[in-house]
């Protein structure tokens, strides 16, 4: 298959950013998610709400009632959009380089954000190491204020890729924070399945007990000698972008995919934590190929993992899953309940729903051109689009199509 100039480009500038494979294992076969006819058929729209703006990678908000939007630009900065104005609320560039799928990746804002101002930050350091830290609002109330930094934990990368980057605070007031299993390909040295080890997993702090964190009870491996206490869950590549559904409490998370399959992986609100969800054995609800060819043999079987709920093969131009939100709004009822994910190199946005046999099925929504980095959610359940582009990045809002 011959592709143009100008797509390659397009391909490879999003491989850069995210998947950080070889561009043949982008490109070829067919398509991804497939429709359902069990589903409801509904069919989306995006509302620009910004645009202009510098390789943004995130949207979250305060939970403050003031209806701000908060946009996380992988260069260093953090903004605020009040719906009419757009300003800088952080900046610490001068602490990250936003390069390749380096910079400042995630910020989250803490419950009681309206009383004590904290807010945290993932970024990769001018070394390359993650690094979690703690800011605090200004004086006047209208900004973060760059000079109260706090740092809270670090987590050496021995490769550039494989970051992780998302902080979400969860019902139980923990803060959860993704990590890249360290980047290279095929996890060589077996992190994400090495409970002594704080890549490729999903932790859990309590940042509120004691500074800068306490382990929470009821942590699986807290206690268990060669585990860190730190760890949720893990066996997971690249969890991107994951969130919790603000009505149920299940944890839903976008897990980059290596050669074959990107997946969404699950957890529901009553798990005690403690899911392997399979990386660097699994690729989706597959063994994995590259890890059977190039790396090890291991005994592959399916059973011992948790599998996720949804994949999809990394052909016809998918390469990176951006996990999303379930839709929780109010202006939508078609929406509600559904778990709205994308790609970010094939530019799809998918809406899953799960049966009454407790099967997720999955259904197109929308073809874009653009480079999905992340999707986002205000404080009225709305969920958005961040199109990450280093000339004309934009923020969309979705919305239901008449």
């Amino acid at each position: 298959m011959k592709i143009p100039v100008i797509k390659t480009f397009r391909f490879l500038s999003r491989i850069l950013f995210l998947s950080g494979l070889f561009l043949i294992l982008v490109v070829v076969g067919c398509d991804g998610a497939q429709p359902d006819n069990e589903l409801k058929k509904v069919a989306i729209e995006l509302e620009l709400v910004a645009k202009g703006l510098d390789r943004p990678i995130g949207l979250t908000h305060a939970g403050d009632g003031s209806g701000n939007i908060y946009i996380t630009l992988q260069g260093g900065k953090i903004l605020v959009y009040d719906g009419n104005r757009m300003q800088t609320f952080l900046d610490i560039t001068s602490l990250t380089k936003g390069e390749g799928e380096r910079g400042l990746l995630g910020t989250a804002f803490h419950p009681n954000y309206a009383q004590n101002g904290f807010l945290f930050v993932n970024y990769t350091n001018l070394s390359g190491a993650t690094v979690i830290d703690r800011f605090t609002r200004s004086s006047n109330r209208q900004f973060a204020d760059p000079g109260s930094a706090k740092h809270i934990l670090t987590i050496e990368q021995p490769y550039a890729n494989h970051n992780g980057g998302q902080l979400q605070f969860g019902p139980d007031g923990f803060l959860y924070i993704g990590t890249g299993d360290g980047g290279s390909g095929g996890d060589p040295e077996n992190r994400a399945q090495n409970l002594n080890d704080l890549l490729g997993k999903m932790l859990r702090l309590d940042v509120d007990k004691e500074f800068p964190y306490a382990i929470p009870r009821g942590n699986p491996f807290q206690g268990i000698q060669g585990a860190r206490p730190e760890i949720w869950a893990y066996g997971l590549r690249n969890p991107w972008r994951f969130s919790f559904d603000r009505k149920t409490g299940d944890l839903f998370i976008g897990d980059v995919g290596q050669s074959s399959f990107e997946e969404i992986d699950y957890q529901p609100s009553d798990s005690s934590g403690g899911e392997n969800y399979g990386w660097r054995v699994m690729e989706g609800k597959s063994c994995s190929a590259s890890a059977l060819k190039n790396f090890f043999k291991p005994d592959c079987d399916p059973k011992s993992f948790t599998l996720p709920i949804l994949d999809y093969p990394r052909k016809n131009g998918n390469c990176s899953v951006i996990g999303g939100y379930v839709y929780r709004g109010s202006r939508f009822s078609e929406l509600e309940g559904m778990y709205l994910y994308g790609d970010f190199c094939g530019g799809k946005i998918w809406g899953a729903t799960k049966n009454d046999r407790g099967q997720w099925k999955t259904q197109e929504l929308l073809n874009t051109e653009f480079f999905i980095s992340s999707f986002g959610e205000d404080e009225s359940g709305n969920i958005y689009v961040v199109h990450r582009s280093p000339d004309n990045g934009a923020i969309y809002r979705i919305v239901l199509k008449p």
